[in-house]
């Protein structure tokens, strides 16, 4: 991997970022649009086609807008285990792990996944270095954007000298974690990580967000893939991570077995000098059905295995209601703080240690009293049982409440039954299933309610469609 960011990187301001694979989206007929700042491809044949090639063979998904962090310290594992809500001090070396940030109030900033690994395993990354924030000098200072160079006047730049060999010495008692924050929320999380910084100098953050690309490498035949391309040794298992060992390609930098689609596959993060040479060489193996795979099918993969999405099915009150990080049109949403939501209520089963002290914990305990005694929402969710248009963010969950109404006949009094609908939630993420014969899923913080229930969900003040709630994952 690349040896850092220097002062002066380009900044956003004249348009769209390209990424380091824009010439190759462009060669395989993708359909380029701006996603929050980043030109990226939406598709390149349609996104069902997509979609299910990566349920069934396997897909490549450019993935380099994210960002890509690196903390240290000998204060590292106490600080981070404070922040977040997994507790990394319990992640062993060479795994990752999913957490949420949380604000003062409990609200979710944003999620990121993470691996926890050693200074020998950095050493062997060839990336040694990278924009460093230490306190005091930064502590109230922040990046304003992914490649903002010309925004770094008030920040101490200090691009690490450290060498590999320097770094191999530390050994593996000091360790280090590799974060991978949401593309918009890099600033975001840049300065609220450097706001909750120790005032020893004892935890360093570095950015190398803007020397890294990231390939998702995702499907079925993922693995074989990896280990025709990479080596044997480079076939990381779930949630397992390592410096990328030596291979055919010459190829150095970092692998995971992660991603956003629910298949087996990994993550990779190399060089923007070294990821067009690797995207060619994976997307050859045609024999192995790989094929190119856009945002649009990212985005209906992720949601049959229901995961968030930041800034769609959660939002940070912080965020102003213009801002790019934002995926839906808070118009759709009766109530903005609908989206304000913590890690309880958004119900994933991994990601949270409550057993620890940590950044905005009284009110995730909270809301898992409040979910046991059944008084506090869930995202959970809704697939139909009929056809009709399909559930969309802002689209209203019903349920329908039997009510007994005295209806007088002549002396007497007659019971009538009568159904009257209740709103219990929002629709945060909807649409067509691909794997499941385009029939309609949707997810929403729902009230009030059980799996198994019936409910209606309401496309238009006139339409009601039939669904089940369930639990993710559809598939």
């Amino acid at each position: 991997m690349e040896e850092g960011m220097e002062e002066g990187t380009p900044g956003r301001e004249e348009g769209p970022v390209r990424t380091a694979l824009y010439e190759a989206h462009l060669e395989s007929g993708g359909h380029i649009v701006d996603f929050h700042g980043f030109e990226l491809p939406i598709r390149y044949t349609t996104t069902i086609e997509e979609h299910l090639k990566c349920r069934s063979h396997a897909g490549l998904f450019d993935v380099s807008h994210m960002g890509f962090f690196r903390f240290s310290g000998s204060g590292l594992m106490e600080w981070f285990d404070g922040i977040a809500t997994q507790r990394a001090s319990n992640v062993a070396a060479g795994r990752c792990a999913y957490t949420h940030f949380l604000d003062e109030s409990g609200i979710i900033i944003d999620d990121m996944i993470f691996a926890v690994t050693s200074a020998s395993e950095i050493a062997a990354t060839g990336c040694s270095g990278g924009v460093v924030s230490t306190l005091p000098s930064t502590k109230s200072t922040q990046r304003t954007a992914k490649n903002d160079g010309n925004n770094l006047d008030n920040v101490t730049t200090i691009p690490i000298d450290t060498n590999a060999d320097e770094l191999a010495g530390e050994g593996d008692s000091q360790p280090y974690i590799l974060g991978v924050p949401n593309a918009s929320m890099i600033p975001t999380m840049w300065s609220w990580f450097e706001q909750n910084l120790p005032d020893d100098d004892s935890v360093i953050i570095e950015d190398l967000s803007d020397s890294t690309s990231i390939l998702a490498l995702q499907g079925p035949n993922a693995m074989q893939i990896v280990g025709d391309v990479l080596g044997l040794d480079n076939k990381v298992g779930r949630f397992r991570c390592q410096a990328i060992r030596e291979n055919p390609l010459g190829i150095t930098g970092w692998i995971q077995g992660t991603g956003y689609t629910g298949e087996s596959g990994v993550e990779i993060f190399v060089s923007n000098e070294e990821v067009r040479r690797l995207w060619d060489v994976i997307l050859a193996h045609s024999d192995s059905g790989v094929v190119p795979i856009g945002l649009g099918a990212r985005d209906t993969l992720r949601m049959e295995m229901g995961y968030l999405l930041s800034g769609q099915d959660f939002i940070w009150p912080g965020l102003s209601a213009d801002d790019e990080n934002i995926n839906i049109d808070l118009s759709t949403i009766a109530d903005g703080q609908t989206l304000a939501r913590d890690t309880a209520e958004t119900f994933v089963p991994f990601g949270l240690d409550i057993d620890h002290e940590f950044i905005g914990r009284s009110r995730v305990q909270a809301s898992r009293t409040a979910q046991a005694n059944g008084t506090a929402a869930r995202w959970l969710g809704i697939r139909y049982l009929e056809k009709g248009p399909f559930p969309r963010p802002g689209h209203t969950v019903l349920k329908l409440d039997d009510q007994i109404i005295l209806r007088p006949d002549g002396d007497d009094a007659s019971e009538v039954k009568a159904e009257s609908e209740t709103i219990i939630g929002y629709i945060t993420s909807g649409g067509p299933a691909p794997s499941l014969e385009r029939v309609g899923i949707g997810l929403a913080y729902l009230r009030d309610i059980e799996i198994g229930d019936e409910v209606l969900i309401a496309p238009n003040p006139r339409k009601r469609v039939r669904a089940v709630v369930v639990r993710p994952p559809f598939i």
